[in-house]
């Protein structure tokens, strides 16, 4: 034994040393004192591993599956690592600062690399699950470029469990939807991701199978992944689900029940519909508003909730969610054969209270059946101020309106209102347009922006929009923001840090990610 080493016999007593303190080992010779502690912990660790046996190796795993799908260009390639690498910056006082945020961009890389159809290069996949394990909103793009690769290395890296339950599991592909022993054994024994994925997989290649599936074992089914499966239909809902759904009208969940009647609903031919227009017709028509009296057992079984929130009476509640409900084709004939914009136009005679319950309830119509044509009637003329709304001033109401239009009708809908209005009303709407933001409403982003700077407005409230327009902002307005950039430069407010200050950095930072953003797109352009 060492002179380092004196003072303590084993491996154990030195963990007890420093566990205790080495205080009271003082009276013991100089192996009392921390500098002992560490030469003995050193040499009994190095002393530990010469001693240890090397153990059995472990089967090697089999070769990861093989990616058909290409790899990104060099430049592209170069760019993600960049991308995976960055960290956004924040200027003094909190501020950003005019670098753009490689954070931010990392998103939009992964949806065009998805939309080239390429597969992650192999070197970056492992930061590519460390991002996508770090920020939720990154998984599905993520996972889908890394492909069999990242499912295959999650397997060996329980860091990268999550990556298992965002696919297929961790069970591999799924069977050929054609395979009915493969799918019928997966649905029957699979983790609950994996059922999910085979329902909608099933459901893409045979809408009608995918409720013959679920009654395979409904009845056996928690409350809670009833209900997930259940909301799994909405993509392809047809009038061919309607037998199954309207058999979970009689589950014995509140919550599955409730979204069976919404889906059913949202088609207009189906029995439940058709339950609904007749109360909704008995309650509203060309004399007046007369709300249903109770809520029996009908109405509770066709999904109608009967106690109302705080503060809404239980009458109005009724009515609101029988309106909902009922197929909006049912409103013309009842109104005298007068267009959607003429009836939504009409006042009742019942006072503004009830005009405003029926036409929000309109609304909530016109999103669940996907109805332009009502859509239009209830957002009314762009020009409008936002509280004289034909059908709703709520600027989250109207977003979900304007998602039934066609994505040119909406930019255009969406740009008038900016010119009309401002920027700091319209960043809802924003958020449901088509990205890249492009002509009309590009220029309405742009030149709504620069009026705000020169209004003197408070530069901070325009930070969403700012945020909003360098994700999705095309970046051909570059040029245009180049000029502002310019205009917006005030060296007397630079050092004292105001607004200009502000605007100036916020419009330098707008236009390096939009030429950053274009530089990747060029990236990833093939070849």
């Amino acid at each position: 034994m060492g002179k380092a080493d004196e003072g303590y016999g084993d491996w154990e007593e030195l963990v007890g040393a420093a566990l205790l303190g080495t205080d009271r080992r003082r009276g013991r010779g100089p192996a009392g004192s921390p500098q002992a502690l560490l030469d003995a912990a050193a040499l009994h660790t190095v002393r530990r591993r010469a001693g240890l046996r090397p153990a059995e190796a472990g089967p090697r795993p089999e070769p990861a599956p093989r990616d058909p799908r290409p790899a990104p260009p060099a430049a592209a390639r170069q760019r993600l690592a960049q991308l995976l690498a960055g960290r956004a910056g924040a200027g003094s006082g909190g501020r950003r600062g005019a670098a753009p945020d490689l954070t931010e961009l990392l998103p939009q890389w992964l949806a065009a690399a998805g939309r080239h159809g390429y597969r992650a290069p192999a070197a970056l996949v492992p930061a590519l699950l460390d991002a996508a394990r770090a920020r939720t909103d990154l998984r599905p793009q993520a996972l889908a470029l890394a492909g069999a690769r990242g499912l295959w290395l999650a397997r060996l890296n329980p860091d990268w469990r999550f990556a298992l339950r965002g696919g297929a599991g961790g069970a591999g592909e799924l069977p050929d939807v054609t395979d009915r022993a493969g799918v019928e054994r997966l649905w029957q024994e699979g983790l609950f991701a994996e059922r999910v994925a085979l329902l909608g997989a099933v459901r893409a290649h045979d809408p009608a199978s995918a409720p013959r599936l679920l009654a395979t074992t409904w009845a056996t089914e928690r409350a809670e992944d009833r209900l997930m499966f259940l909301d799994s239909l909405r993509v392809g809902l047809s009038e061919g689900d309607e037998p199954f759904l309207e058999a979970a009208l009689g589950d014995r969940s509140r919550n599955v029940r409730a979204t069976a009647a919404e889906l059913l609903s949202a088609l207009p031919g189906s029995a439940l519909a058709g339950r609904m227009a007749e109360r909704a017709l008995a309650c509203v028509g060309p004399e007046g508003v007369s709300p249903p009296a109770e809520c029996d057992a009908g109405m509770l079984r066709d999904g109608v909730v009967r106690n109302p929130p705080a503060g809404r009476g239980e009458r109005a509640w009724w009515l609101g969610q029988l309106v909902e409900a009922a197929p909006l084709s049912c409103w013309p004939e009842r109104f005298g054969g007068l267009g959607p914009a003429e009836i939504v136009a009409l006042p009742v005679a019942e006072g503004e209270a009830w005009r405003e319950e029926l036409h929000a309830a309109w609304c909530r119509a016109a999103v669940r059946q996907r109805d332009a044509r009502w859509s239009r009637a209830l957002l009314g003329a762009p020009s409008a101020p936002p509280a004289a709304g034909p059908g709703t001033a709520s600027l989250a109401e109207r977003a979900k309106l304007l998602e039934t239009l066609p994505d040119g009708e909406r930019a255009e809908w969406v740009a008038q209102f900016i010119r009309a209005h401002g920027l700091s009303e319209a960043f809802q709407l924003l958020g449901v347009c088509v990205v890249p933001w492009a002509g009309a409403l590009g220029r309405a982003v742009v030149d709504a922006l620069d009026c705000a700077r020169e209004a003197g407005s408070y530069p901070w409230s325009f930070s969403g929009v700012m945020g909003l327009a360098e994700r999705c902002l095309d970046p051909a307005e570059a040029g245009r923001l180049e000029v502002l950039t310019a205009a917006a430069e005030d060296p007397v407010d630079a050092a004292s840090g105001g607004a200009a200050a502000y605007w100036a950095e916020a419009f330098q930072r707008l236009v390096a990610t939009l030429r950053l953003r274009a530089a990747m797109l060029s990236e990833l352009a093939p070849a």
